[in-house]
């Protein structure tokens, strides 16, 4: 059983990250095998934490991020009064979610898209970020609508709204966004492991630990602008789950200042 570690300093902490990763293959306990934190957990087993409470002074200041698939923050356009998702998106670019007449009701629509600045979507879909506004916007093209596949889908839009641009842009401004991410994304250690599989048990090598400070708004917006941040759109008739910023576990070093190695 984890035990609580009095109050130690960063140096200290390093230290025993150092042990660990020594250790080298650490096999998984299996009541943690079938947990996607699974990662994490074992780690704060092996450092003697409760549930990320790191044991250093100031640590409302820092915390222990292992490595995950990707992290996300909720955060739904502005004009917010206007709410965009369930009243423009959804009714007027939505489409027939794929469980419509079965689970949901026969009308159900569906608005879930994952959206880049690199490239368009099949229905015509992008991120822009717009450098003089400093905003970050959701903007819609038809001429790059894959007809062949969203052929009748495209129909119904133009009979709705036409083919032009959005009506209202749904954008977010760097300075909201980068106040969210920093809420987010405090300082911390950033911890990755190898992982491998034998004989029916799950191993984990913690070789990869550094040090993040201080979240960079330049590299953020950067970040967006080559696609290593996305957005996510998961909105249907019945419920809209939630607009996400999005960003895989192994890019999270370049949004901050400073990303020193410590194992």
């Amino acid at each position: 059983m984890a035990t609580t570690l009095k109050l130690i300093s960063k140096e200290e902490l390093i230290v025993k990250f150092k042990e660990i990763e020594a250790r080298g293959w650490i096999k998984c306990p299996s009541k943690r095998k079938k947990n996607d934190g699974s990662v994490g957990n074992l780690l704060e087993d092996l450092l003697g934490i409760p549930e990320n409470n790191l044991p250093i002074p100031n640590a409302a200041e820092w915390e222990l991020k292992a490595q995950r698939a990707e992290t996300s923050s909720h955060q739904e356009p502005s004009p917010r009064a206007a709410k965009l998702v369930p009243n423009m998106l959804l009714p007027k670019y939505g489409w027939p979610h794929s469980k419509a007449g079965t689970e949901y009701p026969e009308d159900e629509m569906s608005f879930r898209a994952t959206l880049n600045a690199l490239t368009y979507t099949d229905r015509g879909f992008k991120v822009n970020v717009n450098r003089k506004d400093e905003r970050v916007e959701i903007i819609f093209d038809s001429l790059f609508c894959a007809e062949s596949v969203h052929g009748d889908w495209l129909k119904e839009v133009k009979k709705k709204v036409g083919s032009g641009a959005l009506p209202i842009l749904p954008y977010w401004g760097f300075n909201d966004l980068y106040t969210k991410i920093g809420t987010k994304l405090i300082n911390c250690f950033f911890v990755q492991a190898e992982t491998k599989r034998e004989g029916g048990n799950l191993y984990f090598h913690y070789n990869n630990v550094q040090m993040l400070k201080n979240v960079d708004k330049e590299k953020f917006i950067e970040a967006i602008e080559k696609g290593v941040i996305y957005i996510d759109f998961d909105a249907r008739s019945g419920h809209n789950h939630g607009t996400k910023f999005r960003i895989k576990s192994k890019d999270i070093p370049e949004l901050y200042k400073e990303a020193i190695r410590v194992v």
